[in-house]
């Protein structure tokens, strides 16, 4: 098992003092090498669900297993570095480094996890999402659907179990939305890392064989009120 949400409640204290309960999860589960999609809403809480299964966000009560522990009772730098070894993150708006190439970019992100930094495997990974004769070349000089593929590139590049994707085609031309769409499934399948992705999109939900709606299994008013982090 990548990934288990057991009794996950989150909510937010607003400026007024009221609570905001944004997710309420009983269980969630993915296999080790699952592919699935969240479809979900504007504002309904995808990316506070995405930012919970990391350990950005840490939950007011419930445990996120990923690969076999639980982040929520680890030490905020234990969580960091567990997420950087074990978790890979595709966001949306890339946040790439503008001073660094492709092949710097991909690199800075092993130096988080502790390992030996990698360069084969940086240059293979770049040449998987076929940007072999772009490493080095700064973000500035590549168009968007190859920076979206740095991204890409980068989140795998500690070697994750589970990798999560942010609205991944969102800021991508429709000419290269399936492209990126497959190319972030098939190197996921490549290296057998599992893979939950979120996005409003139908378009691109109805590319994966599980397709789960976030309304139907979030319940935000499952929120109890007190200590809200």
């Amino acid at each position: 098992m990548s990934l288990l949400l057991q009794h996950i409640r989150k909510a937010y204290r607003q400026p007024e003092g009221d609570l905001l309960p944004v997710l309420g999860i009983e269980h969630f589960e993915l296999a080790r090498g699952e592919q699935a999609v969240l479809l979900g809403s504007s504002g309904g809480g995808k990316t506070t669900l995405l930012n919970t299964i990391s350990g950005i966000l840490v939950p007011d009560s419930g445990r996120v297993i990923v690969d076999g522990r639980d982040i929520v009772s680890m030490p905020e730098v234990v969580r960091d570095r567990y997420r950087a070894s074990r978790i890979g993150i595709v966001f949306q708006t890339f946040n790439l480094l503008p001073a660094f190439t492709a092949l710097e970019n991909v690199l800075l992100g092993m130096t988080f996890s502790g390992r030996a930094v990698d360069h084969d495997f940086a240059k293979e990974l770049l040449q998987r999402v076929g940007l072999g004769h772009r490493l080095h070349h700064r973000p500035s000089r590549l168009s968007v659907g190859e920076q979206q593929r740095v991204a890409v590139a980068r989140s795998l590049a500690n070697r994750p179990v589970l990798l999560l994707a942010d609205e991944p085609t969102a800021n991508i031309d429709p000419a290269n939305q399936d492209l990126i769409l497959k190319l972030i499934r098939e190197t996921c399948r490549d290296h057998k890392v599992s893979l939950l992705m979120v996005t409003h999109s139908m378009d691109a939900a109805q590319q994966f064989d599980r397709i789960e709606r976030l309304h139907e299994f979030n319940q935000p008013e499952l929120c109890q009120t007190g200590a809200v982090r």
